[in-house]
């Protein structure tokens, strides 16, 4: 199927043929046939590289009206908002913050592009222009099996169709175990398929050969040298960092680039070391090209001079670069660029890289399989790794995409190709039931007047994926429960006719999207500061009351500095608004000290090169922390005015921030 033959616009039809688009992949065509161009609901579960993005454009331009693109990572939705901000004739509108507006601007755009989290709190805030889209397009939907996204992510498509029960959804995933239970869900015709425009070869290395999924093996001459620094300690990590570097080396040679996953930031900085000695150069057709990458090295310190910026900068002369969440957004985009326009040759990354970013390379070679979470280590699940695999193989650039495992010896490979090669992917499952998110979504559907009973919150919880793929859901308990919580708290009262309705706090709470846990931790916290002394509320009093919170990241508070951050709670105790003594988690409560310690330096005037050197955090972290706290800060300022309580330090410390 020729694109011309599309119901597209001519101008539609000359710009894809700009950029070599003039023929349908298989699954694009799929999806033609299941209705994606005449307004019908779709859910394609297709492979990386498949043409999804190209499936969405169809849908939104075709559509008879606005179309909302929706998108789990801010990184990818400015990507795809130049994608559709380059169609001709296209006003495309791009929305990732502000979580306390309506984001009114977004009305008249043909395409806008949001996180699910901001088409959540928009809703909440009154926006109108959700009524009159004619479509959306939901991409990496299975992450409706996320603990962290999919709760709200299922909520806000329920909330959209009931709004707009006309709306075309048309859902981008990638292979999962059941896109059928999907596709239910959202009465959409299923297109499902494995074809790619690249072969793709997965395998397993162990003992200096890899076995592929295609019956050969391919020996692998390893070159030990002896251990690096951080694996001398164990011989068998350090086998596999030398043979992820044999690997690495060998996709270079051939003129091809190469992604290697790790488990950890500290693993991809070490692993890009390793991989520096190399001196890859870029990732064009010629290996050795250094002006490519000392252009890449330029622009990496012209986006920061921070000690990591410049180790990255350093390793991008030499081809190499580690991408991971510490690196500041400059450098991580930076980064991704470079490894697209073939400026460099290899990536070591943490599996972060793999939800979404369009960074495919010749070969992808996954190092660590095992993660650490705090409480020991645990396997990756098969969709994550499945996804770094989907990485390997450039259309138009590769003959083939080949994906590598490493084993620490035989029996391993035979674990792994057990466990990753030959299984399927995790079924998604609903997180909804969580007491967490049911207690976020019950206050939200009752401060919008959605629902005013427990009845109305059932009512409205029924048209989620959790509901539909529930013979009986039996929500009632725990709605019960949430809404009995939310009473206690202050964020929902009895109304006069004998439902429930949101207090001026909760609703409050709702409109600034924080989760009910933070709200009341916030107002606990604005309490007491109208019983403190008023010279003893600061800067630091304001950030201690949003940082000690469950929607501020935590900081990562180390042995040799727990000393530290205790002698400064106690130097400066008169102006936090928790006792050491009163504390329920200790360490929690360190490690929001520590952040807002941060934070106070960093109005006061140190910079990101100071903060990071003392406190051991990446610019990455200070960047997130920052933004954090400015939205925080700004729900703390709106609690304060709903409960009578002045706290000038607030707006002081926003305002500096």
């Amino acid at each position: 199927m020729r694109v011309a033959d599309l119901p597209l616009a001519p101008e539609y039809v000359d710009h894809f043929a700009g950029e070599g688009i003039e023929e349908l992949y298989p699954p694009q065509v799929a999806a033609v046939e299941a209705g994606v161009c005449d307004g019908d609901n779709v859910v394609a579960a297709v492979p990386t590289a498949s043409g999804k993005t190209f499936v969405a454009e169809l849908a939104l331009l075709t559509a008879d009206g606005p179309g909302l693109y929706v998108c789990p990572l801010r990184a990818l939705a400015r990507e795809k908002y130049e994608e559709f901000d380059a169609l001709p004739g296209v006003e495309a509108g791009i929305s990732t913050g502000d979580y306390d507006s309506a984001a009114s601007d977004l009305a008249g755009n043909d395409v806008i592009v949001a996180t699910s989290e901001k088409v959540d709190s928009a809703i909440r805030n009154g926006a109108e222009w959700v009524d009159d889209l004619a479509c959306v397009v939901v991409d990496e939907v299975h992450l409706l099996g996320s603990p962290r996204r999919g709760p709200t992510l299922e909520v806000t498509l329920a909330t959209l169709r009931r709004r707009t029960p006309d709306v075309q959804i048309v859902a981008l995933s990638a292979t999962v175990d059941n896109p059928a239970d999907i596709a239910d869900w959202l009465d959409a015709e299923l297109v499902e398929s494995t074809w790619r425009p690249v072969d793709l070869r997965v395998g397993v290395h162990a003992e200096g050969t890899v076995r592929f999924d295609d019956g050969t093996d391919r020996s692998l001459p390893v070159d030990g040298d002896g251990p690096t620094a951080d694996h001398a300690a164990n011989p068998a990590d350090d086998a596999d960092t030398e043979a992820t570097a044999a690997l690495v080396a060998g996709a270079v040679d051939d003129g091809g680039q190469a992604l290697a996953f790790v488990a950890s930031r500290r693993e991809a900085e070490a692993l890009a070391d390793r991989l520096a000695e190399e001196r890859f150069g870029g990732g064009g057709d010629a290996a050795d090209d250094a002006s490519d990458a000392d252009g890449v090295a330029a622009d990496l310190r012209d986006a920061g001079g921070t000690e990591t910026g410049e180790r990255l900068a350093e390793a991008a002369e030499r081809g190499v670069a580690f991408h991971h969440a510490g690196l500041s957004s400059d450098h991580r985009a930076t980064v991704e660029r470079a490894f697209r326009e073939r400026r460099l040759a290899v990536i070591c990354a943490t599996p972060t890289l793999a939800a979404g970013v369009n960074v495919p390379a010749r070969r992808v070679v996954v190092r660590d399989q095992r993660r650490y979470t705090g409480e020991g280590t645990e396997w990756l699940p098969v969709l994550e790794v499945h996804q770094m695999c989907g990485r390997a193989g450039r259309p138009h650039l590769d003959p083939y995409g080949e994906a590598v495992l490493v084993a620490d010896d035989a029996d391993e490979r035979e674990e792994l190709w057990d466990r990753y090669v030959t299984a399927d992917p995790e079924r998604v499952e609903s997180k909804l039931r969580d007491p967490a998110a049911l207690r976020t979504h019950t206050l939200a559907l009752v401060a919008t007047g959605i629902a005013g009973s427990q009845a109305g919150v059932l009512d409205a919880l029924g048209g989620t994926f959790y509901a539909s793929r529930t013979s009986n859901p039996n929500l009632g308990g725990v709605v019960g429960d949430a809404i009995a919580s939310l009473i206690d708290d202050g964020l929902l009262a009895p109304a006069p006719d004998g439902g429930i309705e949101a207090t001026p706090v909760g609703s409050q709470v709702s409109r600034q999207y924080v989760t009910p846990d933070t709200g009341v931790r916030i107002v606990d916290g604005l309490r007491t500061v109208a019983g403190m002394d008023p010279d003893d509320v600061t800067e630091l009093t304001a950030f201690e009351i949003v940082c000690d919170t469950p929607d501020m990241d935590d900081t990562y508070l180390g042995n040799a500095e727990r000393a530290d951050i205790y002698q400064f709670a106690r130097s400066r105790s008169a102006e936090l608004t928790t006792g050491m003594t009163d504390a329920e988690d200790f360490e929690g409560w360190l490690e929001s000290v520590k952040t807002a310690r941060v934070l106070t330096e960093w109005v006061d005037g140190a910079s990101v090169e100071e903060l990071v050197e003392t406190y051991r955090i990446g610019p990455g972290d200070l960047e997130s922390r920052i933004e954090r706290a400015e939205w925080l800060l700004g729900a703390a300022d709106a609690l304060a005015e709903e409960i009578g309580v002045e706290l000038p330090a607030i707006g002081s410390a926003r305002s500096r921030l």
